[in-house]
This record gives structure tokens, C-alpha cells and sequence, in this order.
């Protein structure tokens, strides 16, 4: 039991190192960076040259608890993302998937950002 969970979460360790090396975020053009866990989405915009998070965005939050459907959790956390970067006066940014490939949810997520004007 104890391997299986070790060779899952250095496959995952993994995965995200590759996917990260090839994107990186700016102010002008931060990172989303999207993490997921059993019940909950959680997506952040960061600035990696200075270090920061510009905006954050989960179901954890007020109005995010509402829906029991996990497309509808990402959609929501997908559109309220975009419209706290549009606050802030950003329109484009850099997806990063994290470890979990673009299909389901993940896809969800980005497709909603995306329809409520954030580029990538």
C-alpha cells in the first residue's frame, strides 16, 4: 500500500514539474494555476517574477458551495476567476494544469474562463 501511494505521488510530482517548466507567469500575463481535490476546485493567478498571487478563486468560498455537480463547481470557479482578473484589468493569462490532464473538469474550468473574456 505504502509503494502504490509513493509511485502516485512522485508520477503526479512529476507530471507537474514537465508541465511547469514550460509556462511561467508575468503581471501583465499571470499563471492559473488549478488544483483540484475530491469535493473542492481551487484556481489561483500568479505572478511567478515577483511571487505573487494576483487573484484566487474556489467552491470553497461564498456562492461556490451551492452547486453539488463537480462541472458546475468548475464552471463557477472558472467564471469567477476571469471576473476578478477583469477587475484588475488583466484579459490574458497562462493555464496551467497542474498534474491533471485537460479533459473533464479541467476543460470545464478553462472553457468557462474563456467564455467570460480571460485569453490563453
Amino acid at each position: 500500500m505504502k509503494n502504490r501511494l509513493k509511485r502516485k505521488n512522485l508520477k503526479r510530482t512529476n507530471i507537474k514539474a514537465r508541465v511547469r517548466k514550460k509556462i511561467s507567469g508575468t503581471a501583465e500575463r499571470p499563471r492559473l494555476s488549478v488544483f483540484r481535490s475530491n469535493q473542492h476546485f481551487y484556481v489561483q493567478a500568479i505572478d511567478d517574477v515577483s511571487g505573487q498571487t494576483l487573484a484566487a478563486a474556489s467552491t470553497v468560498e461564498e456562492g461556490g458551495r451551492d452547486f453539488s455537480k463537480s462541472d458546475e463547481k468548475a464552471k463557477f470557479v472558472g467564471e469567477t476567476i476571469a471576473e476578478r482578473l477583469a477587475e484588475k484589468g488583466l484579459a490574458e493569462a497562462v493555464f496551467d494544469r497542474s498534474s491533471y490532464p485537460y479533459h473533464g473538469n479541467v476543460k470545464v474550468l478553462a472553457e468557462a474562463a474563456r467564455e467570460k473574456g480571460l485569453k490563453f
